[in-house]
Parts: C-alpha cells; structure tokens; sequence
C-alpha cells in the first residue's frame, strides 16, 4: 500500500460552460471521502480512514458485490471519472471504457453484455435518449441485449428526464441514480426505479446542502423563495491560481464554508430541491425570468424532438431585453417550428414559448454531453 499524505492535492478542471474551465483543487483525503462515503448513494457520513475503505470493498467482494463499471462518458468530466472510474477502483473493481472517442449507444449496450457490467454512468438525456432507442431497436429486431447482470444507471451534469428514465426502466430493471452537482460539489440526488414515481428537476438534498437567495437568505422549504445552491459535504481548497473567483464561490455561512453553485432551485414543502437552472443562462423577456433548461426540456417532452438548447437573443426593436429562441435537433419533413412552439404552449406560460425556433439535423454539444451554448446562439446572429 502506498502511503500519502491527506493533505496531497488532486484537481479537475471544469467543463467550461459559463466561460473558461477553472481547475477546481481539493485536498486528497477530502476526495476520497467524497468519492467512496457514497454520499452520492449511502449517505454515509464522513470522514472515513483509508482502513475504512479497504474493509468495505473487501466485503462487498465477499458478497459478490465487485464492481464492474462502464463509463460511457468520457474520462475528462467529473461524472465519468468521479462516478464511473474512481469508485469502481476504490472498491476493488474494474472500469470499462468504450473503444471508439464518440459515444455510440449500440456499442455500449454490447460492451456491457459482453463484459456483463453491473453499471453504467452517462451525462444525462443527450446519452440516454440514444440509449432508450437502441433499446427500443434492439428488442424491435428480436436481438436484445443481455443485460441481466445491469444494476444501476448514474447520471449527472446534464437534465436527466422523467420520459428518457420511463424509457431506459421498460427495459431495465435497475436504480437510476441522477446526481445534481458540479465539479465544485454533489448537492442533491434522486433515485428511479420501476416502483417510485419519477420527476424532472426534482432532487433530495444531500446532507450540507442548503440555498441562498441573492440577498444572502437560506431559503426555508415550502417558502417559495428561489436561492443559489450551496453545498458544504465536501468543498475544494480553491480554483488553480484563480483567487478572485474562489473567493465569490467557496464561501462562509453561518461559520460553515460552502461551495456557491451557479444553479438556481427552490424547496418544495417535502424538503426537496426544485432546479430552474443556471443564473447565467437565464434569459430576461419583457421584463420576467426565464430558465433555458425548462422550455429544453419540454421542446424535448415532443416525441419527434431529438435534443434542443434554448438561448436569449437581445430583441432590438422592441427594447424588450431578449427573445427566448430554440434550436432543435428533429426532422424538419415531420414537424415545423409553429407545432414545436404550439406544444410549448401548451405546457408552459406564454412569455416562455420560443420566439424562434430553428430546425436542424443535431445539436451541437461537447463531447461529454454539455450544452454548447455560444454555437446555440450563433445559429440566430
């Protein structure tokens, strides 16, 4: 066994989303903790001893229990190599990668029958919506896979929807374990099966995790409020020689340091989070305030809609701020843009229907499944 210290340092750099990646530092022994405790699935409590790790994948091998992990997502972001690789590893078990650099839902299904794979992490319904439909191909030509030995679905970093975990449960008799975090810190997590009813944006908090309004209240559950996410379980030493922003999101509250997350939620009356969104997506029409991921996810709720990022597009000839518009990734032949704005309208308040809706063979998004929204916003300029 190779002996190091706690205060050894690991660092992740972000996806870049909301701008340039930040390498995101944390002290070694915090991270273990993060990634074995299971607060993603246990909710454990930490801190735990290296013994402490041992002794459990030791037990969960006498029980049969050895991981057999497939990232499908690649290695670079959080959720494949914190959720995928690192705990299969710490647990004495084995990661699966795929051969090929873009993902292709076919080949993962094989690699995990072939290999008989217990898990498989992905990044939300940009992997999983192919997913459903080789499925649905596989079981349609009398071939299934063999999945027998499947046991768990761990998503995060991009919307996991109800319809795509409806999709992925007719086939699969497995948790689906959709965590709510970012590189900064987990913050909420729920878990599908066939027996629990499933919600979109809906999370139980994780232990540590609260929200803050912009004037610096905790929201109270059932209040209505809407605040910035603030996680506390296990929070980074600093952004990589970026001082200034470190300060403004590894904060102090009431004596507890936090991670601040760009992401905006509320508490329902049941204690659980209701996400709106990323502050710096969210577009201002005419006055109200409107979260991209919501009018997503319910362009993608239309069963000929592939994918769709929706962006704000500062309206100048009405003085207004900006237009909510939509690109989306479907078949133009089958589907226009008014009857994509016309099922919006039909689920969602009229200010938040898309002005513009652009049509388009697929959306653009990184190799990890995050959206890209600058190449989004240049499709209307």
């Amino acid at each position: 066994r190779i002996e190091r210290s706690e205060e050894d340092r690991y660092m992740l750099y972000t996806g870049g989303t909301t701008g340039m990646p930040k390498g995101v530092v944390f002290r070694m022994g915090d991270f273990v903790n993060r990634t074995f405790t299971g607060y993603f699935y246990r909710g454990w409590p930490v801190p735990v001893s290296a013994d402490d790790v041992v002794a459990q994948a030791l037990y969960q091998q006498s029980r049969g229990e050895r991981r057999t992990s497939l990232v499908g997502c690649p290695l670079m972001h959080g959720t494949g190599m914190w959720l995928g690789a690192f705990y299969a590893h710490l647990m004495g078990g084995t990661t699966i990668t795929l051969a090929n650099r873009g993902f292709d839902a076919q080949q993962m299904w094989a690699m995990a029958a072939a290999e008989q794979a217990d898990a498989v992490t992905i990044v939300g319904d940009s992997f999983a919506i192919p997913m459903v439909r080789a499925l649905d191909q596989a079981v349609a030509d009398g071939v299934p896979f063999d999945l027998g030995s499947m046991r768990i679905i761990q998503s995060s970093g991009v919307m996991l929807s109800a319809e795509t975990q409806q999709g992925l449960l007719r086939h699969l008799d497995v948790r689906i374990v959709d965590s709510m975090g970012s590189t900064e810190g987990g913050m909420a997590r729920r878990i599908a099966t066939r027996n629990t009813p499933i919600d979109t944006a809906t999370f139980e908090l994780l232990p540590g995790t609260k929200l803050i309004t912009d004037d610096g209240r905790i929201v109270e559950p059932g209040s209505g409020d809407v605040g910035r996410i603030a996680a506390s379980a296990v929070v980074p030493l600093e952004y990589y020689k970026d001082p200034e922003k470190s300060a403004a999101t590894f904060v102090v509250i009431n004596g507890v340091r936090h991670a601040l997350a760009g992401d905006y939620a509320t508490i329902d009356a049941e204690y659980r989070l209701v996400l709106f969104g990323r502050g710096s997506h969210c577009i201002n029409t005419a006055g109200e305030k409107v979260f991209p991921e919501e009018v997503e996810e319910s362009l993608k709720r239309h069963p000929l809609v592939r994918d769709a990022l929706v962006v704000g597009v500062e309206d100048i000839e009405t003085g207004f701020g900006q237009r909510v518009c939509a690109v989306v990734a479907a078949d133009s032949g089958r589907v226009s843009s008014e009857q994509l704005r016309d099922h919006v309208r039909g689920e969602l308040a009229g200010y938040k229907v898309p002005k513009i809706v652009i049509i388009v063979s697929q959306v653009e998004r990184s190799a990890a499944g995050k959206a890209d929204y600058p190449w989004a916003l240049s499709q209307f300029q």
